[in-house]
């Protein structure tokens, strides 16, 4: 293990000072203002990117060059831990775990700094912004800063896998993100007189039904694909049939094919139920981040290297859910793993009682810092 207690006790006070104050995507300007304060306490250049969030910093010097990353944004959600240092927002709540991601991003960078003689490369560091309205990723790739990276790593926590566990698998680990808005228009009238409108909400429920089997009967078995409805709002009072409907939600897969055929047979069953019912459906389609895809090679060398110093080291399954990291390994080649961050059974990524383990922290903080030292050397020696 490369962190002390003293530096641990350190870690756990930022990250629960870090769980106390979260600011949603876009908004992570105190968030970005303590992580620029921590790394310039410790001499590490903070580069100029001109991002109003979000940064990136680097150490080492020359070539070859890898990157870090954690993210930094928190979630629209009312916190229902009970914990000490719940947050103080209300509303916001760091229920995926970026408070944890960025204090061990933190702590790697303090040991990195300190071994900075030994890093024959450079590593940035890599603290996004806006990574759950996936849009940070493609905001920061754009400044620039990124261009000479040749491997970049990173972790999602999860508080369903046992502390201190790490998944590393190969190829697709995280889902496609697709997101849909429909407006079902139809005609409003008193609730007595049903016959005289167009009823949008009996629609609606029919085009959500039919969208259930969208899955079960056009994609194959073996591959995974979720279709989710998650919001529906319709009319404002009990005797009054409203003009329109709304619903959102998602879809995820891991296939190209998928992706596209799952598409198209959504707009086939909205449109066609919508017309049988005598209404329309205008669809938003939100394209969002592509499979988080680990490169295959730096994957098997990575699990190899990772298993040399932990004792926990597994292939996990995939996630249907989404990460922005993909945004980065389509365009670098990279590795994103799962570690382990409470135990099996406990609420889950998003969820408002989800607690995470302080004890988590000297694990990630070893994965990035052992992992970058892999890195640097396998691509030294090509």
């Amino acid at each position: 293990m490369t962190i002390s207690a003293e530096h641990y006790d350190e870690l756990v006070s930022i990250r629960h000072h870090t769980h106390e104050n979260p600011e949603l995507s876009g908004q992570e300007f105190q968030t970005t203002a303590f992580l620029k304060r921590y790394l310039e306490d410790l001499d590490i250049q903070v580069l100029d990117t001109g991002l109003k969030t979000g940064l990136v910093a680097q150490l080492g010097q020359g070539k070859p060059v890898i990157a870090l990353r954690a993210d930094i944004d928190a979630l629209p959600i009312l916190e229902n831990t009970g914990l000490a240092f719940a947050s103080k927002n209300d509303g916001v709540m760091h229920a995926c775990g970026h408070d944890l991601h960025q204090t061990t991003l933190l702590g790697a960078a303090k040991i990195l700094k300190n071994r900075e003689a030994e890093l024959q490369g450079t590593v940035k560091l890599i603290f996004q912004h806006a990574e759950e309205i996936h849009i940070g990723a493609d905001e920061i790739i754009a400044t620039g800063v990124l261009s000479d990276v040749q491997a970049v790593l990173g972790y999602h926590n999860m508080p369903t896998l046992p502390v201190g566990q790490i998944g590393i698998r190969e190829k697709g680990i995280m889902a496609a993100v697709d997101q849909f808005f429909v407006t079902v228009k139809g005609v409003g009238s008193h609730a007595a007189y049903p016959h005289e409108g167009v009823d949008s909400i009996v629609a609606t429920t029919a085009i959500i039904s039919s969208l259930q089997q969208l899955v079960s009967r056009n994609i194959d078995p073996q591959h995974a694909v979720v279709v989710s409805v998650t919001h529906m709002v319709a009319g404002n009072t009990w005797n009054v049939l409203p003009d329109d409907a709304i619903f959102e939600g998602t879809i995820r897969t891991f296939d190209t094919a998928d992706r596209s055929l799952a598409k198209k047979r959504f707009y086939d069953v909205t449109e066609n139920v919508a017309k049988a019912y005598g209404v329309t459906a205008e669809i938003d389609w939100i394209v969002g981040p592509n499979v988080t895809y680990n490169n295959p090679e730096l994957s098997a060398f990575l699990f190899e290297k990772t298993s040399a110093w932990h004792d926990d080291v597994v292939i996990p399954e995939a996630s249907n859910a989404g990460e922005d990291f993909a945004t980065y390994v389509e365009q670098i080649p990279g590795v994103f793993a799962f570690i382990g961050s409470n135990a099996p059974g406990s609420p889950g990524l998003h969820f408002s009682d989800m607690v995470l383990k302080d004890e988590t922290i000297p694990v990630a903080v070893d994965y990035y810092v052992n992992n970058a030292f892999a890195l640097l050397e396998k691509l030294r020696k090509g």
